[in-house]
């Protein structure tokens, strides 16, 4: 069976889908994505780039480091997706996602820039940096 995940922005001008199954979700606490997203932590879910479709719209990309671009909304900045130039995944926000609980992280990588406050779950994979 293939599982097909649908997700977008909050506006609505930005929807896209993910055909198979996510080829991983983590946690990710480290300070790119902090400021990037406005959140102390951030769930990422991987997908093949083949998989990933826009359904609506466009996305709009944004260069953070070298042969890195984050994807957003144009219209609401709703943030989509994280990739890079030599990735063979594209990582979308989880929260975008029409059904964010369809998804479970698996590990917490960059724990050494955790925030103090934010708790993290011991039970998961959990690296200081990328594994």
């Amino acid at each position: 069976m293939t599982q097909s995940l649908e997700g977008g922005c909050i506006c609505g001008a930005v929807r896209y889908r993910i055909d198979g199954a996510p080829t991983y979700a983590g946690n990710c606490h480290c300070r790119d994505c902090q400021r990037a997203i406005g959140a102390s932590v951030v769930t990422w879910v991987g997908a093949r780039y083949p998989d990933f479709h826009v359904t609506k719209g466009e996305i709009t990309y944004c260069s953070t480091s070298p042969g890195v671009q984050r994807g957003f909304c144009g219209h609401c900045g709703t943030s989509l997706t994280y990739g890079g130039d030599a990735w063979e995944e594209l990582g979308i926000t989880a929260a975008s996602l029409d059904t964010p609980s369809a998804i479970t992280p698996e590990s917490n990588v960059f724990l050494d820039h955790r925030q103090p406050w934010q708790p993290y779950d011991t039970a998961l994979r959990n690296y200081p940096r990328f594994p």
